[in-house]
């Protein structure tokens, strides 16, 4: 009797809370996935073109703190992404990491448009090629760095649609005598689900 009260229980608080809670996602977790091609950037880096196609599963935690700001709201959540990259023009194949960042929201009141800004950082490997190939990356342990920033339009409760321009900054950060690094920037699209 008493499993069945908590199961009951369980099922039924959330019909309990307010309805802007529950469909509010700035209070939600959210699941993205977002695609897109990266090039070379200048910035002292490596000399070679480089043509990156990063696909990054990204989970976003609700926010962890919001403040009123230009009639909507201004939240600040945490994001981790598994970063799956082919490099299709380059000496290298792939790259694959992980990545972790703040990421500072701006809400409209009807929460059908956003504004967002991500910088953060991580690590991963990939196929080096650098005592190969002049220019390359020199080893296969390599950190990144990012930016992100664009704008999101929620089409449904659990649905919105973003484009951004995304940077990000791969290298050895010295452990290798061999560290070009690698700059690029580009477009992304994304693809999320709020739950």
């Amino acid at each position: 009797m008493l499993r069945r009260l908590l199961a009951l229980g369980v099922l039924v608080l959330p019909l309990t809370l307010p309805a802007t809670e529950l469909s509010d996602p700035v209070h939600r977790w959210e699941f993205d996935y977002e695609s897109g091609v990266i090039r070379k950037f200048t910035g002292g880096a490596t000399p070679l073109n480089y043509v990156v196609l990063p696909q990054l599963l990204t989970l976003k935690t609700p926010a962890v703190s919001q403040r009123k700001f230009a009639g909507g709201d201004l939240i600040m959540r945490s994001r981790f992404s598994l970063l799956l990259e082919p490099i299709v023009t380059g000496p290298e194949t792939r790259y694959i990491g992980a990545s972790a960042a703040g990421c500072l929201e701006w809400w409209n009141i009807a929460r059908t448009t956003s504004f967002f800004f991500s910088s953060g950082g991580g690590v991963g490997v990939m196929d080096s090629r650098g005592h190969q190939v002049a220019g390359a990356q020199g080893q296969d342990l390599n950190f990144n760095w990012l930016i992100y920033g664009g704008a999101r339009k929620r089409w449904s409760e659990k649905m919105s649609g973003s484009l951004g321009i995304y940077f990000q900054h791969i290298s050895n950060t010295g452990l290798d005598k061999v560290n070009p690094g690698l700059n690029a920037i580009g477009p992304m699209l994304g693809l999320s689900w709020h739950y």
